[in-house]
């Protein structure tokens, strides 16, 4: 039964973890215990590609892509310089996928303990 949660749960979410990641959150999840797969469940991981859209449609330049993964400190900087007067906005438009995934990974992380 543990195997088959688990087997769910990285089918549903995969698409927000880096690909690297995968094998270890199996081995964490395959060693939770069932008082801590409600926090597991229960967690709200951002989208990698929703992420992109809004960075591309037009909020990279204030921010609001890194507003929405939870990088308040990064969105405050590319808001007040306009997304780096377009330069950090077009980086970002490579990037932010991976910072989504990074930041989803911690919090699972996070959930673990």
């Amino acid at each position: 039964m543990e195997s088959q949660k688990v087997d769910l749960f990285m089918m549903m979410n995969a698409k927000h973890f880096e690909s690297y990641h995968l094998s270890a959150i199996r081995e964490k999840l395959l060693q939770l215990d069932d008082e801590r797969w409600p926090a597991v469940q229960s967690l709200q991981l951002k989208d990698p590609t929703t992420s992109l859209i809004i960075s591309i449609v037009g909020g990279g330049a204030l921010g609001i892509d890194r507003f929405y993964i939870g990088d308040t400190g990064m969105g405050i900087g590319k808001l007040l310089t306009c997304g780096g007067l377009g330069i950090w906005t077009i980086i970002d438009w490579f990037l932010i996928m991976g910072a989504t995934r990074e930041k989803n990974m911690e919090q699972f992380q996070n959930a673990l303990y």
